[in-house]
């Protein structure tokens, strides 16, 4: 699985113009699973996302996971993040996960970091979503499992 990591101070995720989900400080984690990903795959990467220690601590280095901070996490189901440009310019996306068992674990890893003590909202898999958000620092984080 992929995710885009953003460190925020506030993000929002809106569909026909309605907010459905958002979260002040903490994170945004746009996430997209690859064929082939399973349980295992998003499982591990809640995991990471919870542990990452992407905040700043007393002495201003980033040492602190959104755990810690008490932060929360608006999660973003991304196909494009599977975007193959290799062969040109327009984009593929078939390393990309078959919907259905995008959408599982995409929802599996919303679970997992809940799970995680992280206070989680979601976008809709598959939906045309609009998202804003303040990055923080600016600080991006590109993981992979």
């Amino acid at each position: 699985m992929r995710a885009l990591v953003q460190r925020v101070s506030e993000a929002e995720v809106r569909i026909e113009g309605a907010v459905i989900g958002a979260t002040g400080p903490g994170l945004l984690i746009l996430v997209c699973a690859m064929e082939g990903d399973g349980d295992e795959q998003s499982d591990a990467l809640a995991a990471k996302v919870a542990k990452l220690r992407i905040f700043k601590d007393e002495a201003g280095k980033m040492n602190r996971s959104v755990r810690d901070v008490g932060g929360s996490a608006l999660v973003v189901s991304q196909f494009t993040l599977a975007a193959d440009t290799s062969r040109g310019t327009r984009p593929g996306f078939s390393q990309a996960a078959a919907p259905e068992e995008g959408r599982r674990l995409y929802e599996r890893f919303a679970e997992a970091l809940a799970g995680a003590g992280v206070p989680v909202k979601t976008g809709r898999f598959g939906a045309d979503m609009q998202v804003s958000l303040v990055n923080d620092g600016p600080v991006t984080i590109w993981l992979e499992v």
